[in-house]
């Protein structure tokens, strides 16, 4: 079982900042940058172990002063309880990019008018979670359905390992339940597809041939002010050689929305490297495969009963309102959980 181990984490602090005194460190402004980052992001996991560690040697030494206050204790205890278990999440991003930031698409699948709705659970179950985790939430793109819902949704996460979290949602979501849009309430599948990417730096060098891009404008919809049914300020992005989409509509100008759309298709096009990697690796252990869109990763059935389940953990409850409404974590912490041991891509 992997552990968070506050020696280790110390010895690489130590590392880093003889790295940042030697001559020469800010020659190279993007190395510097990133040692400078990992440095400020593994102090902050350092002291938050050691304040916990201060927090939980009070509470012991208050239940030996007075034992009659131990349901007091118990239940001062839950919160340190719930933050070591983030540091011990912590201890399973050991990515290039898991530390960081992350840019969330969610695209309505097979299923029509049901699916667009489903899109649009997703973009709140989603928001709802972020909030919760304290992460900062920008939405970026959220594109309409002809009767309900969305066709696509694109959203930034910003936090302490942002990315190396959501990373546990990417693939095929379905959904099972009696359809609202069915006059006889029959019961519908939906998919939608959740596509998580790391946000890099704006200086990071992700190299584009602009020769292999279509460059789309249109006029934006939805709610961002009255500018945006007035004038072709949204861009959209196709990359050929990929197939990548990337749609942009929040800024106020076109420019604005093409420059944050070239990050972001950046970001793709990192995340589409890393995925080819991981499928090298899982090719060379003999793993099977999960890239078609109809192998879900997790279903979430509201009719005839309630359950919502991980098919690669098997990790399941039966609670469906509390994960619709954001309660993600134990899903995301299985998934990390098997995935650093080798059981899951």
């Amino acid at each position: 079982m992997i552990t968070f181990d506050p020696e280790r984490l110390r010895e690489r602090i130590a590392e880093l900042e003889k790295e940042l005194g030697a001559p020469g460190f800010w020659d190279d402004q993007q190395h510097a940058a990133r040692v400078s980052a990992e440095h400020a992001r593994l102090t902050r996991r350092l002291e938050r172990y050691e304040r916990l560690l201060h927090d939980y040697d009070d509470a012991r030494e208050l239940f030996a002063m007075d034992g009659e206050m131990a349901d007091e204790i118990a239940a001062s205890i839950t919160p340190l309880r719930q933050e070591l278990e983030r540091l011990q999440e912590d201890a399973l991003f050991t990515g290039e990019y898991d530390g960081g930031d992350a840019v969330v698409t969610i695209h309505a699948g097979t299923g029509g008018t049901d699916a667009q709705d489903w899109a649009e659970i997703l973009l709140r179950m989603y928001l709802r979670w972020a909030a919760d985790r304290g992460f900062d939430v920008e939405l970026i793109e959220a594109s309409p359905g002809e009767e309900a819902g969305l066709k696509s949704a694109t959203f930034t996460v910003r936090g302490e390992n942002a990315y190396g979290v959501l990373k546990a949602e990417r693939g095929v979501h379905r959904l099972v339940r009696q359809s609202p849009f069915d006059q006889a309430h029959r019961r519908h599948t939906s998919f939608a597809q959740v596509i998580v990417s790391p946000l890099l730096p704006e200086d990071e060098a992700v190299d584009i041939d602009e020769s292999e891009l279509r460059i789309d404008t249109y006029r934006a919809s939805g709610a961002g002010g009255q500018h945006v049914n007035k004038t072709d300020s949204a861009v959209r992005i196709t990359h050929l050689p990929t197939g990548t989409v990337v749609s942009v509509q929040n800024e106020r100008s076109q420019a604005a929305n093409k420059q944050t759309a070239l990050r972001i298709l950046r970001s793709r096009l990192a995340e589409l490297e890393q995925e080819k990697r991981e499928q090298e690796i899982a090719r060379e252990r003999g793993e099977a495969q999960q890239a078609d869109f109809g192998s879900q990763i997790r279903s979430y059935v509201l009719h005839p009963y309630q359950l919502v389940k991980d098919h690669r953990t098997e990790h399941e409850t039966g609670n469906t309102q509390a994960v619709l409404d954001g309660a993600l974590d134990e899903f995301i912490h299985e998934y990390l959980l098997a995935k650093a041991a080798g059981k899951v891509m």
